[in-house]
């Protein structure tokens, strides 16, 4: 009897150092996991309303407030207001998925389970097409407004657009530390929404934008972690689709965004995803418990 309870002690002692070898793998590997996140957000009747917010997700990134070439911020930092697209490539006509990585390269490539994406019309185009998407639906003139002016950005038959990272001008997969959107008419808490993933298609969080009941209106979500962990973010807008003939209210909640802010995209790293390591680790615990169990049993 004395034998077996200093069998099971021993063996007990050894799952629990091994326990504590695993949580601390975790943590040296993945500190932007087991260190959580930094999230800026932020609501309002007008633009002023959202910039602190949005200040602060900038510091938190880095590059300070200098733009170089291709929305480039000291080389730490991207964003996309998309006044620069052409007016060839704005509404009614849809944005190639992947413009911001070749016409110009800032190492995002764009896609949706809808049938494209689209920038908004400016008045200055030329071509006649009313701004804030009222070429989809007249109402959206009252309905959306612009962070920078002039132009937005929607999916087309969709809600959904999902933002994979690149190193720019290159078909590189690569990883950011951080993403943020500005986004105009968001009524209903909990229709928006950030969720971030990481190598393998893992979920690092879901983040909800603040909600703000009126037409116009601004909201501001940026979320940013300790390491360049994040390969793709998927942008949920409202809880429909833009459509001819249909109107904000009532329940629907169409939303429409604006500036992208984001770390520099960057090669991808070659440590092991957390899951993987648990996976790994939980292996070897069964492993080691049972050839344990053996000898002490011999």
């Amino acid at each position: 009897m004395a034998r077996d309870i200093r069998s099971i002690v021993a063996r007990t002692r050894f799952a629990g150092a091994a326990l504590v070898t695993l949580a601390s793998l975790v943590l040296t590997v993945a500190p932007g996991v087991a260190l959580g996140q930094v999230v800026r957000s932020g609501a309002g009747t007008d633009a002023a309303s959202i910039v602190t917010a949005r200040d602060l997700f900038r510091l938190d990134l880095g590059g300070g407030t200098v733009a170089g070439a291709n929305g480039s911020f000291g080389g730490v930092r991207r964003e996309i207001n998309w006044d620069g697209v052409p007016a060839a490539l704005a509404a009614p006509n849809n944005l190639p998925f992947n413009f911001f990585n070749v016409n110009s390269p800032r190492g995002v490539v764009f896609a949706t389970p809808g049938t494209g994406v689209q920038v908004s019309a400016a008045t200055t185009d030329g071509s006649g097409q009313p701004a804030d998407f009222g070429n989809i639906n007249p109402a959206y003139t009252a309905t959306f407004a612009p962070f920078s002016a002039q132009r937005l950005f929607t999916a087309i038959g969709s809600n959904i657009v999902d933002v994979s990272f690149f190193l720019p001008g290159t078909t590189t997969p690569a990883l950011t530390r951080g993403f943020g959107a500005v986004f105009s008419d968001v009524d209903l808490a909990g229709s928006t929404s950030l969720q971030f993933f990481g190598l393998g298609n893992a979920l690092l969080g879901t983040f909800f934008v603040p909600a703000l009941q009126g037409s116009e209106t601004f909201s501001f979500l940026g979320v940013s972690f300790a390491d360049a962990i994040v390969s793709r973010v998927r942008i949920t807008s409202g809880n429909a689709a833009l459509a001819a003939g249909l109107n904000d209210g009532g329940g629907v909640d169409l939303v429409v965004m604006d500036d992208f802010i984001y770390g520099e995209p960057g090669a991808l790293s070659t440590v092991p995803e957390p899951a993987t390591l648990w996976l790994f680790a939980t292996g070897l615990l069964v492993l080691g418990i049972r050839k344990y169990g053996r000898a002490s049993a011999a």
